[in-house]
């Protein structure tokens, strides 16, 4: 089992940053995949960006070059930089971790908001 434990959600302005960070815990193998999805009101949940185990990354390509994800694989954590919010990033985002063995986990999910 795995445990993942988001924070750094929170209330800012347009055009301000903020840094999420999600920590996996538990008992496991080990952690092939951690992503951070999105559901934004009124929207499918939708994949913001994921890393792999080997630090290849992806990201929705119009999330690209205002979003970064890293990882710290020693401490299982999996960080979201977002710069250059906008309103319409508001919404809950949600952590993902896929181990080697093909066990998918979630975390609860942090609030985001994006408002003058």
């Amino acid at each position: 089992q795995v445990q993942l434990v988001e924070s750094g959600g929170g209330v800012v302005q347009p055009g301000e940053s903020l840094r999420l960070s999600c920590a996996a815990s538990g008992r496991f193998l080990s952690i092939n995949v951690m992503a951070w999805y999105r559901q934004i009101p009124g929207k499918k949940r939708e994949v913001v960006a994921r890393i792999s185990s080997n630090g290849d990354s992806e990201y929705e390509d119009s999330l690209q070059g205002r979003f970064t994800i890293s990882r710290d694989s020693a401490k299982n954590t999996v960080y979201l930089q977002m710069n250059s919010l906008k309103p319409e990033d508001t919404g809950i985002y949600y952590c993902y971790a896929m181990t080697h063995d093909l066990y998918n986990y979630w975390g609860q999910g942090t609030q985001v908001t994006v408002s003058s």
